[in-house]
């Protein structure tokens, strides 16, 4: 999966657990007062799933986003083709599944979450409170299945989705940094795919608009500085231009500073950083980079262990790093650890796997 993610747009609703905890209690007791054939049982069961459904993003707790998605089934069921709020049925509940997705990684809640968003967006007005959300959703989804199938059509839905929702989010309005984000993500992905430059040029303008949107204290601005980054070091592979490798290095080295020891994403910084160190050192033979490469590369390494998705890259990369040492500096010890590093790496991709030669 690529070293980048998306944003699924959230309505804010800032609530604490204890507070919530009460809340889910009285729609429990609401929906109890309403058994099947209660007019008021589609909005009791409706009430509680977005209640459980709000203390799973804030707990994580997977009993609370199963039993939502329940819930908002058979809420959903109540509200037949025509009734006023079958849209919402349709947007709360693939919410729900996006929940579900980003904890399991289950594809056919993906594709079911894809189909819930287009019957959402199909009923809803041109000028709807949730419009924003359900085109980024359904946008950050096609992204998804983009990376997991491969279908370009994916992508350029994605694209046009995501530029539908920047454009109902105007300078000042809020979320609007996560819209410049998630349409900077979408062009990277096109061009890793084509190689088109000017979808590259765009998607670091919409970076640097994101920064300066995600001042210090954001709770994503280590992923703004990351995602800026390697933009940049995509175009210094591309032109040339020194500039652009000293500024990821200056972005990469800011980003792993707001990602202390214990924080996650932590190692995908450690990476960003050892790959710049080492584009440099491969422009102009400074030592220096390449052992803070290997540095940052064997702290990556740790925190990738057995069963990490990237743990493969890593390896490799780390190999790569040690063999540039053993060719400048002649130490075989150096080689016979890049040899062992890569036969290690080759173990986690058998014959017929995607990164493997054979």
């Amino acid at each position: 999966m690529p070293n980048c993610r998306p944003i699924r747009l959230f309505l804010s609703k800032k609530m604490s657990v204890a507070k919530l905890d009460k809340k889910i209690s009285r729609n429990r007791k609401k929906l109890g007062r309403c058994p099947e054939g209660h007019p008021g049982r589609a909005v009791a069961l409706f009430n509680l799933a977005d209640c459980l459904h709000d203390r799973y993003r804030l707990k994580g707790e997977i009993v609370d986003i199963d039993e939502a998605i329940s819930l908002h089934r058979l809420a959903l069921d109540l509200r037949p083709q025509g009734h006023s709020n079958r849209s919402d049925s349709f947007f709360q509940l693939a919410r729900c599944l996006d929940g579900w997705y980003d904890k399991q990684a289950t594809f056919p809640d993906l594709q079911e979450s894809i189909m819930l968003y287009r019957a959402a967006l199909e009923l809803y007005p041109s000028d709807h409170h949730n419009l924003a959300f359900a085109f980024s959703n359904l946008g950050v989804n096609l992204l998804w299945r983009y990376w997991k199938l491969g279908v370009i059509r994916d992508l350029e839905e994605a694209i046009s989705l995501h530029r539908l929702a920047l454009d109902l989010r105007p300078p000042g309005l809020s979320n609007r940094s996560d819209s410049l984000i998630n349409l900077a993500v979408d062009l990277r992905a096109r061009y890793d795919k084509q190689a088109t430059l000017a979808d590259l040029e765009e998607a670091i303008t919409l970076g640097r608009a994101a920064l300066d949107l995600r001042s210090l204290g954001h709770p994503d601005r280590g992923f703004t500085l990351n995602n800026l980054g390697s933009n940049l070091r995509r175009r210094y592979r591309k032109l040339g231009g020194i500039g652009d490798l000293e500024e990821a290095i200056s972005l990469h080295r800011s980003a792993l500073d707001l990602r202390p020891p214990g924080l996650s994403n932590r190692s995908d910084s450690l990476i960003n950083l050892a790959v710049d160190l080492r584009a440099r050192y491969d422009k102009q033979a400074t030592l220096a980079d390449l052992e803070e490469a290997i540095t940052l590369g064997r702290a990556a390494l740790d925190l990738r262990s057995l069963g990490h998705p990237d743990r493969g890259f890593t390896l490799n990369n780390l190999g790569s790093d040690l063999r540039r040492r053993y060719r400048k500096l002649g130490g075989i010890g150096d080689l016979e650890e890049a040899v062992s590093l890569e036969q290690s790496a080759l173990d986690l991709c058998p014959p017929g796997h995607p990164h493997s030669n054979t």
